[in-house]
């Protein structure tokens, strides 16, 4: 067996590197699919960039307490996503039969679709004074839905509420990387955060409330598990719909297909219907290719509980095992001209031919989101309705530069041109 490589110990280098995502893609591009590398807090852990070896980790079903720290404080009752498997598994199991169910999902619909048309009018009464910002309106769209699907409820301030989770990630995440930021405002934004929770809460029940409580979660629990999903589903999904807006934005020829599509499956409709989503093949396409370019959740991890072999490595139990989701998808081996936008690569025949792992927007394992289903029919549904109705331009100076934000988010946002299409366009014109 060989030894793992990795770069000397010591040091602020994935701060200085701006994040871990960033830090990872770099070092597997130095030392290849499998490098030890150290975490803050002096943990070592083994970050592995290969599809085909993270197969022997899939089952895995515990996470590290150390690389998660920087979530706890939105949990009061333990951090959520670091509980034991014995305590992660009924949960997983409540969380699925609220959020994975397709008749739920359609019987959701057509409120998501008012949301999205909402949100597209609003542009369209923008669009004579400049260029939208994308990553604000999106996640409140996404936060608007989750509430509604989720909860039995909206809220009243979403943009306060974007930028409260905004704050106490900054804040907390910032304190993992050793920043020294002062946690008294992300402790003021949480604080208002479980008061907004709070407040959804006592309006009614839910289907997801109703099987938390079927689970035997208490109260408080209850509250962090929704704070929880709050959290991950609007700033991933927000942030997938924005960096797939972005790239078409920057490539004519897929957005002319794109919303050639639209208007063949959709006609003179402003919006597609659930059924009209199987449909949308290359719309599909194009979502996913953005997820591989710009994963909303850039890492993931395992602690091993028995020993391991990764090619020719051996890993211990115990060992804590990174998922770089960034550096799986631009693993060169696996997707040639990596960084291209190519949505063609998501053909049925150019996906059978990779390995399983070789995309992971969502994680794997008995860890994955039990959220990415209902995430991609919100996704592409938000996507239809604003692709069938505008143009998108980029803005000429404008650097879209991605951060780690607990999601990849676009540094000084994502800002767009958008104009009004005519009733129907072809590729090419």
């Amino acid at each position: 067996m060989r030894e793992i490589p990795g770069p000397p110990d010591g040091g602020d280098a994935i701060g200085a590197a701006g994040g871990l995502h960033t830090y990872q893609l770099r070092l597997h591009e130095r030392y290849g699919p499998v490098v030890r590398f150290q975490l803050p807090g002096g943990l070592t852990a083994v970050s592995v960039a290969d599809p085909v070896l993270l197969e022997a980790t899939a089952a895995v079903d515990e996470r590290p307490d150390q690389l998660f720290e920087f979530l706890a404080p939105l949990c009061e009752a333990g951090n959520l996503q670091t509980l034991p498997a014995a305590e992660h598994r009924p949960l997983r199991r409540a969380l699925l039969s609220a959020l994975a169910g397709r008749r739920s999902h359609e019987a959701h619909f057509d409120g998501f679709t008012a949301l999205a048309v909402d949100l597209a009018d609003r542009w369209a009464s923008r669009a004579a004074d400049g260029p939208v910002e994308l990553q604000q309106d999106l996640s409140e769209l996404s936060l608007r839905m989750i509430c509604q699907y989720a909860l039995g409820g909206g809220i009243e301030e979403p943009a306060r509420v974007v930028s409260a989770f905004e704050t106490v990630l900054t804040g907390y995440l910032g304190r993992q990387y050793e920043r020294g930021e002062d946690l008294s405002r992300a402790e003021r934004a949480l604080a208002y955060l479980r008061e907004v929770v709070d407040g959804v809460l006592a309006r009614g029940d839910s289907d997801l409330v109703a099987a938390l409580v079927k689970e035997g979660l208490g109260p408080v629990r209850v509250r962090d598990t929704v704070l929880m999903i709050m959290l991950a589903a609007h700033h991933t999904t927000g942030v997938a719909v924005s960096w797939t807006l972005h790239l078409l934005a920057g490539h004519p020829g897929p957005a002319a297909r794109v919303a050639a599509e639209l208007d063949d499956v959709m006609g003179d409709r402003v919006a597609p219907a659930y059924a009209d989503l199987r449909r949308l093949r290359y719309l599909d396409m194009a979502l996913k290719e953005s997820m591989r370019l710009y994963p909303p959740g850039p890492y993931g991890a395992r602690e091993t509980t028995e020993d391991l072999t990764l090619g020719d490595h051996h890993v211990p139990a115990g060992t804590t095992i990174s998922y770089p989701f960034w550096a799986v998808h631009l693993n060169p081996r696996y997707w040639p001209d990596p960084r291209a936008f190519i949505p063609e690569r998501f053909t049925a025949a150019e996906q059978a031919r990779r390995p399983r792992y070789a995309f992971i927007p969502f994680g794997l394992g008995p860890r994955g989101c039990e959220g990415a289903a209902l995430a991609m029919v919100e996704a592409e549904l938000v996507l239809a309705v604003l692709l069938k109705r505008f143009r998108f331009e980029p803005v000429a100076g404008h650097r879209v530069v991605p951060v780690e934000r607990f999601v990849l988010w676009a540094e000084n946002d994502i800002r767009l041109r958008l104009t009004e299409r005519p009733d129907r366009v072809t590729p090419g014109q």
